[in-house]
């Protein structure tokens, strides 16, 4: 079959068929889906997967109750067929008639009116196949026949092949089942540390039946829109001045005259004012593909920004293919003019003069200016991707902005995230750093392999191009990081051939196909690397990386940081975080709530180390077939009950349910404090010699109700993390920096705006019961600053043995910031006013003697606003909560209150299956709520 046959493309059920052309539309209900092995049949439908069909015809229970994880891999082990009902109503008069699947998966065979068509081994692709000759044929109404291979024991039969490329122990990167890096398939269906290892079947995305009447027609399979500055290149970067090259491409079925033509109408969303219209120039046809470009005035197009530094201002480009009496066909795509860049150039001589260190620099610039990059990284929100709608992604990204985070890393090893995702992400200006699905292991290099992720890499670049949250194209995860280094550890004899190998798929063969199908986006082949010596585009290999070069120069930086340590003894030992220019993964699991774990857990099983509880932590990860791991699962419960046990107190409910949440709880606790203070040590250092501009922690949300590293709970319901991590985004902040080794403490105000923000710091020792420390222990009571663009600055520093406290465990430092400053791009010139509250004690909480705030909650029905007041003693970690059947979140929370202190916040309701009832559940509660009392 021709390669241009076999593109993966977008689904596209709202794109009205051209002239001469039918479109059927095989999705939705009237599929069967069975097993002949198993002898079972149930109904089925298109988008889906076996075993949510299973589940909805009542046949197994939910996939994700209890340990079903486990109890259902027989699914996975099986051959499961998609047979459609008989499609009526087809024409035998056609010229040709096609079947095009916007993703299968995975390895399917397929057959139509009993007839076989071909073979898929790829879930990222789209295939179309010419069934011309056997409709022409079919006696009756056809049916379509999908016939799903078992992905673990076909990834299993690839490896115990005898010309299969072995690695060494310890390297590939096995979690539950092994053998993944054999196929297309989402990586994280084999299980990951963070989620199960169903590993569906199914056609997963939209499929149709595409009939031409005439001979000259064109059914858009995909649209690469290239939206870029006039002789911009990915990794330079680019002038601004320059006018704006619009170049369209346009992935099509059927044929066309020997001369088409091609016309562009830009108008704004907004507006609805026309930016550009008319013909498009250098028209050319190449295979199945037509191309044309047209340029727009450099400042003609109001430019799209991410959310916090300017407008999301998009833009409706409709594309036509004509021929010189008709349009032939026509599509429309939402786009934005913006230049995203990642900025790996060496440090220049302005930037030594301007006190940052030598080295590389590494951080991106959206329309010729560096901003700080805040966020975290998302994996798949399910693991059954038809069941991932719109309407919980909407409720994801408001968190996602509510959170004050701009940049979501996409992770590798996932899925290439639907157009509607970018469609939201474009609305709500967040940047998606975006990854090819290649993670934590060495890959084949054979040539039937490189050619299935030619295939699949081109499709994925010009499918999701014209997205103006389209921030970056990484080749994989942890390879150059993580993988490379283990094989030089473990065959260093090897070693060059396993770079060899790394460079031929990740820059030799991607690279290219990412420059040649987008000039707007920069590429990098792995998530964590040092950058590179130099890019020739045309040499064997184009991008030399930096691998070693340099990291040991003392004082010298350059690449982002990846960091992991489960020893919580050194959690906030700050001097221990790497320093880099960029930091894009780091994190520490916890336990969601109750009412999470109760949508997936028998209240029996609701103890801490009950065998459910343990077995649904993967991490560590049961590392091969032997699902029932205690020993690793053990070792992750342990890693969370140590790291409340050092830090805060120990929870001591009588009841066992209550204790085992407020455990919960506490293992938030942790979590949200170990992230802020990273998070507060890579935003000081934007001002730094490191120059660090940008925080992505692993990870925003679940795929399930486990312990995991995630902010947001399955259902959506935020944890203390992503609250937390909502509060150290604001722009500008105030944070204490304590070495409890020496005593010292420092304390910072950093502020991500583009221009100089002023103002002061309210610095109040009070004791525990909210009364002044005498003296004010030593403190001046405010300081004034003015802090840089992009910058931090240092406050007061002093060590604890020059401060008069009398009782270090009675005592709390209140840190209130209240600054001016103007918000970038901002419509109007009048001062932003910013206030951030921070807080610090001189012990770890565990050893505070807390007292009972005795906090009071009221609800105002008028304003859907709750009243939080400490009546009798300071409040550290004020947690409001609300109870199951509701999803939203509170503007405000985990908050210090001292006495006589009101905090009102509202909460933003999502979701509510209760008809308003959930704010009679709706409790508060504080840290001293988690000691043990009599």
């Amino acid at each position: 079959m021709h390669l241009w046959k076999q593109l993966v493309l977008a689904a596209l059920p709202c794109l009205p068929p051209a002239l001469g052309q039918s479109v059927l539309d095989l999705s939705g209900d009237g599929w069967t889906v069975s097993s002949k092995a198993l002898n079972i049949s149930v109904p089925g439908r298109v988008p889906s997967q076996a075993h949510l069909d299973l589940f909805a015809a009542g046949a197994i229970d939910d996939p994700y109750y209890g340990l079903n994880d486990f109890n259902l891999r027989w699914i996975g082990n099986n051959n499961w067929t998609y047979t459609s009902k008989p499609i009526q109503g087809l024409s035998n008069k056609s010229k040709s008639s096609w079947l095009v699947f916007n993703g299968l998966d995975t390895f399917t065979t397929i057959e139509f009116c009993g007839q076989f068509i071909g073979t898929t081994d790829n879930q990222f692709r789209q295939y179309a196949f010419d069934i011309s000759n056997v409709l022409s044929k079919c006696k009756g109404s056809p049916t379509v026949s999908l016939n799903f291979g078992s992905a673990i024991k076909i990834a299993n039969e690839i490896a115990a092949q005898p010309d299969a490329p072995e690695w060494p122990a310890g390297v590939q990167g096995t979690f539950e089942f092994p053998n993944r890096w054999f196929i297309r398939k989402e990586q994280s269906d084999f299980g990951w540390d963070w989620g199960p290892a169903f590993s569906p079947a199914g056609p997963w995305q939209n499929a149709y039946l595409v009939q031409f009447e005439r001979e000259e027609g064109a059914y858009v399979l995909n649209t690469d829109l290239d939206i870029y500055r006039k002789n911009q290149i990915n990794h330079i970067a680019p002038d601004q001045s320059q006018p704006w090259v619009v170049n369209a491409s346009i992935d099509y079925l059927g044929s066309l005259p020997s001369k088409p033509s091609m016309a562009i109408e830009i108008k704004e969303l907004e507006s609805g004012k026309v930016l550009k219209s008319g013909s498009l120039d250098n028209v050319v046809v190449t295979g199945q593909t037509i191309t044309g470009n047209t340029m727009v005035d450099a400042d003609a197009a109001n430019l799209w920004w991410p959310t916090g530094l300017g407008k999301q201002n998009l833009y409706n480009v409709t594309v036509t293919i004509q021929d010189s009496h008709q349009d032939l066909a026509s599509v429309t795509k939402r786009t934005g003019f913006r230049t995203i860049f990642l900025n790996r150039s060496n440090i220049t001589e302005e930037q030594l003069a301007q006190g940052i260190a030598p080295g590389a620099n590494w951080h991106f610039e959206v329309n010729g200016r560096e901003f700080y990059a805040k966020g975290s990284n998302l994996i798949p929100p399910d693991a059954f991707w038809p069941r991932v709608t719109k309407a919980k992604m909407q409720r994801l990204f408001d968190a996602v902005v509510a959170g004050n985070q701009n940049m979501l890393r996409v992770w590798a090893s996932g899925a290439y995230l639907p157009d509607f995702m970018y469609d939201l992400a474009d609305e709500r200006g967040v940047l998606l750093w975006s990854e090819f699905q290649f993670s934590d292991a060495l890959y084949p290099t054979d040539q039937p392999f490189l050619d299935n992720v030619a295939a699949e890499v081109v499709y994925n670049v010009r499918r999701v191009n014209h997205h103006p949250s389209l921030a970056l194209w990484a080749g994989g995860n942890e390879i150059e990081s993580l993988e490379l280094p283990e094989a030089e550890e473990k065959a260093p004899e090897q070693y060059a051939d396993y770079v060899g190998d790394y460079e031929h798929l990740f820059i030799t063969l991607i690279l290219p196909l990412v420059y040649e199908n987008s000039r707007s986006i920069s590429y990098m082949p792995s998530s964590t690397n040092n950058g590179f010596l130099e890019v020739d585009l045309s040499a064997k290999i184009p991008m030399v990386e930096r691998y070693k070069n340099g990291t040991d120069a003392k004082g010298y930086y350059y690449g982002d940081t990846d960091y992991y340590n489960y020893d919580s003894s050194v959690a906030f030992d700050f001097d221990g975080y790497p320093v880099g220019r960029f930091a894009n993964e780091f994190g520490y699991h916890s336990m969601p709530s109750l009412q999470t774990w109760q949508q997936a857990v028998d209240d029996e099983d609701l103890h801490f180390n009950s065998s459910t509880i343990m077995l649904r932590n993967h991490h560590y990860p049961a590392n091969g077939p032997d699902t029932h791991n205690y020993k690793n699962t053990s070792m992750g419960m342990g890693e969370m009950t140590l790291a409340v046990q050092r830090y805060y107190p120990t929870p001591n409910e009588h009841d066992s349910i209550a204790n085992f949440s407020a455990w919960c709880h506490a293992t938030q606790h942790f979590q949200a404090d170990m992230y802020k203070s990273e998070i507060q040590f890579y935003r000081r250092g934007s001002g730094m010699p490191e120059r660090q501009l940008g925080s992505l922690y692993w990870q925003l949300e679940d795929i399930w109700q486990a312990p995991t590293w995630a902010g947001i709970e399955y259902d959506g319901r935020w944890k203390v993390l992503h609250y937390v991590a909502r509060d150290i985004f604001q722009p500008v902040i105030v944070s204490p920096f304590w070495n409890s080794s020496t005593g010292d403490l420092d304390i910072y105000v950093t502020s991500d705006l583009w221009d100089t923000a002023r103002g002061t710091v309210n610095l109040t020792w009070v004791d525990l019961s909210g009364k002044p420390i005498s003296g004010n222990a030593g403190t001046p009571k405010s300081k004034h600053f003015s802090v840089g663009a992009l910058n931090t600055t240092n406050i007061y520093s002093t060590n604890m043995s020059k401060l008069s406290l009398a009782n270090s465990q009675d005592a709390v430092l209140l840190i209130d910031l209240i600054a001016q400053g103007h918000l970038p791009n901002a419509e109007s010139e009048a001062l932003t006013t910013f206030t951030h509250r921070n807080q610090f004690t001189p012990v770890y909480p565990k050893d505070l003697e807390l007292k009972d705030p005795k906090l009071s909650l009221l609800h105002d029905a008028k304003t859907s606003a709750f009243t939080v007041e400490a009546k009798s003693a300071v409040s550290l970690y004020t947690w409001i909560d609300y109870p199951a059947g509701v999803v939203g979140y509170f503007e405000d929370n985990s908050f210090t209150l001292v006495p006589g202190e009101k905090k009102t916040v509202k909460f933003v309701v999502q979701k509510d299956e209760t008809g308003g009832k959930w704010v009679d559940g709706v409790t508060v509660r504080s840290m001293w709520d988690q000691t043990t009392r009599s």
